[in-house]
């Protein structure tokens, strides 16, 4: 819980909506493998221990959603943050599922054979969500479509289903990085169609996996920054608000977001975006925007990103809830992909 927030799973006043609060950092960690980057396993160690200091203060985030979390040392950084429940997205031999663009037909899957394409799949899409409260369920797929030296990894999505302690369902996660822009070393041309194609992809996917019963929260490195082009495809289509787009706008003041004017479209400024979507008797709202991991005078940052923090709101009627028929039990289990090992992984 972060300071002067009230927790998660918390109990409103008499005679006020009953609410829940849940907590939500995405962050791309830059767990590269040398020769790409050097210095990282010393990095991602350290921002495992980041994680360990605002635990001991009750400050963790609730959520963590990892990109880039390709070297092994993603696992030092678990153990030393203190989740108890962590989640992987698609690894590196992993086949993608679900309906194929129509518009990919036409997508020459090797043009810049010089830059990645067509080498086939070095790592997998170093996707992780760390989370406090139960996983229940995992769902992931990889990308079909990619341009330049992002083909090397096996790039995509995935969605993760919480028991969220104090709310009245489940919720939905999802977690995804897509196709950059110029790092691609190809043509921007290439690397915007690649990333169309993956956001296509990407809404195929939500709207096969979510629940419409249950809020959704959405995160991730969509490599958007001053790339309008490819933050408005298919933007009418999305089944999510941007929370830097609704907290820009005054009657939505978030803490820590400035309002802006629309034409400045300050959700351009970030590669990393989040989104939400109530559904069903619960209605989710971004409340709190915070960044960590930048920069300071103890030292440099520890990736080419900073932590992108965003604290939900959820409140629901009980009258409701009430009236809504049972859902069964959650159940906690492994999750095992034919072998691939383990989906998700929980201390005891």
């Amino acid at each position: 819980a972060m300071p002067g927030a009230t927790p998660s799973g918390s109990v409103a006043p008499p005679g006020s909506a009953p609410t829940a609060e849940i907590s939500v950092l995405t962050y791309n960690v830059r767990g590269l493998p040398w020769p790409l980057a050097n210095g990282r396993a010393k990095a991602l160690k350290a921002i495992g221990a980041e994680l360990a200091t605002m635990r001991r203060y009750g400050q963790q985030p609730d959520v963590v959603l990892i990109q880039e979390g390709f070297r092994g040392e993603v696992g030092d950084l678990v153990t030393a943050s203190g989740y108890r429940y962590w989640a992987r997205g698609p690894g590196r031999s992993q086949k993608a599922s679900g309906a194929r663009p129509e518009s990919g037909k036409r997508y020459a899957t090797v043009r810049y054979p010089s830059f990645g394409e067509g080498w086939g799949k070095f790592t997998g899409a170093g996707l992780h969500v760390l989370s406090d409260a139960p996983i229940t369920d995992v769902e992931d797929t990889p990308y079909r479509y990619c341009a330049g030296l992002d083909c090397l990894a096996n790039k995509g999505v995935m969605l993760v289903r919480l028991a969220l302690p104090g709310a009245p369902s489940q919720i939905d996660i999802v977690n995804t990085h897509l196709n950059s822009r110029r790092a691609a070393k190809v043509p921007v041309a290439r690397s915007l169609q690649a990333h169309n194609l993956q956001t296509e992809e990407l809404l195929t996917f939500i709207n096969a996996h979510r629940d419409v019963d249950r809020p959704l929260l959405v995160g991730g490195d969509f490599n958007v920054r001053n790339a309008p082009d490819r933050y408005d495809y298919r933007s009418a289509e999305r089944p999510f608000q941007v929370v830097s787009e609704f907290c820009s706008r005054a009657v939505n003041r978030c803490e820590g977001q400035a309002v802006d004017s629309p034409a400045a479209r300050p959700w351009l400024r970030s590669q990393d975006l989040q989104a939400f979507a109530s559904a069903g008797p619960v209605t989710v709202r971004p409340i709190r925007i915070e960044t960590l991991f930048g920069a300071s005078k103890s030292g440099p940052k520890l990736s080419d990103h900073d932590g992108y923090l965003v604290r939900y709101r959820l409140s629901w009627d009980p009258a409701i809830v009430a009236a809504a028929p049972p859902r069964p039990p959650v159940e906690l289990r492994p999750q095992f992909r034919s072998g691939l090992g383990l989906k998700v992984t929980w201390r005891r």
